[in-house]
C-alpha cells in the first residue's frame, strides 16, 4: 500500500499520484486505487450538516439492521443520499427486498437492486480520516477518466476499487485488465479500514515459480498463487511503500 497526503476535492489525480509513484513502477504492475480517493477528488463528499433527511430517509433508516460495521444506512443523512442517488422508487423496492431477507436468511439483496452508486457511498463512521468524518462520500462518478490518464502517464494497468472488511468490488478498470482477478486479490482489504491513509496499491507480479491455485470463494484469503492475465504462472506480491530498503515497505505474497 502506499500512504499519500489527504486528498482534497479538485485534486487531479494523476498529478498527485506522481510523486508517489514516477520511477517506482515496474512492467506488469497494476495500480489499485480506492473508490474514496477518487470520489472525493471529483468532489463528490457531502458535508454531513448540510444533508436535510426526508421522513423516508428517516423512517427506512429506522429498519436497516446492523451489519457490526460502522453506522451505514441506519443513518437518516446517508440513507438520503441513496434516494437522492438513485429515486425514491428503488430506495423502497430494494428496502423491501431487504425486509424480506430477513425472513428467508438472505443478505445483499438490498444493495443489488438499489445498484452500485448506492452500494458504495460510505457514510462518517469513527475511524474516518477528518475532516471526511462529517462527510458522506458518494460514488465516483467518472473513474474511467482517471484510469485512462493513469494509463497514458504511467504506462500501467489500474483499476479503482470499493473494498471494506466484508468483500471487494471492482468499480472501473483499464480495458483489457481482468476484473477478477484484482477483486480476488483485493477481497481481503490490505489497503485496510478507516485512518491506515493508504488508498492507492501496487500489484506485482513477483519471479518466484511457485504452483498456481485459485483461492475457494468460502475460504477467507490468506494466501495464494494466480493466474496473470496475459498467461503464465506468477504469484502476486503487494508492494507496500515506495522504495526498497524503506522501513515501511513490506512484501506481502496473497
Amino acid at each position: 500500500m502506499i500512504k499519500t497526503h489527504l486528498v482534497r476535492p479538485g485534486e487531479r489525480l494523476v498529478d498527485t499520484l506522481a510523486p508517489y509513484l514516477e520511477g517506482r513502477l515496474e512492467p506488469g504492475d497494476i495500480l489499485v486505487l480506492s473508490e474514496k480517493i477518487v470520489a472525493i477528488a471529483e468532489g463528490r463528499a457531502v458535508l454531513l450538516k448540510m444533508v436535510k433527511p426526508r421522513p423516508l430517509a428517516r423512517f427506512l433508516a429506522r429498519h436497516v439492521r446492523p451489519l457490526g460495521y460502522g453506522i451505514g444506512f441506519r443513518r437518516a443523512e446517508t440513507m438520503e443520499m441513496a434516494i437522492r442517488e438513485v429515486g425514491s422508487l428503488r430506495i423502497i423496492m430494494a428496502s423491501a427486498v431487504g425486509a424480506v431477507d430477513r425472513f428467508v436468511g438472505r443478505s445483499g439483496d438490498f444493495y443489488r437492486i438499489a445498484g452500485r452508486r448506492v452500494a458504495s457511498i460510505d457514510g462518517p463512521g469513527p475511524t474516518t480520516i477528518p475532516p471526511y468524518n462529517r462527510y458522506i462520500v458518494l460514488a465516483p462518478r467518472q473513474p474511467e477518466q482517471v484510469l485512462g490518464a493513469i494509463k497514458r502517464r504511467f504506462g500501467c494497468d489500474a483499476a479503482v476499487v470499493d473494498v471494506n472488511d466484508v468483500g471487494s468490488e471492482v468499480l472501473a478498470a483499464t480495458p483489457g485488465l481482468d476484473h477478477e482477478l484484482v477483486r480476488q486479490l483485493m477481497r481481503d482489504n490490505p489497503m485496510g479500514q478507516g485512518a491506515q491513509g493508504t488508498p492507492v496499491a501496487v500489484l506485482r507480479p513477483t519471479k518466484e515459480d511457485k504452483p498456481v491455485s485459485h483461492w475457494p470463494d468460502h475460504v477467507a484469503p490468506g494466501g495464494a498463487a494466480w493466474v496473470m492475465p496475459l498467461g503464465g504462472s506468477a504469484d502476486i506480491a503487494l508492494r507496500i511503500g515506495r522504495e526498497s530498503g524503506d522501513p515501511d515497505q513490506q512484501a506481502v505474497d496473497l
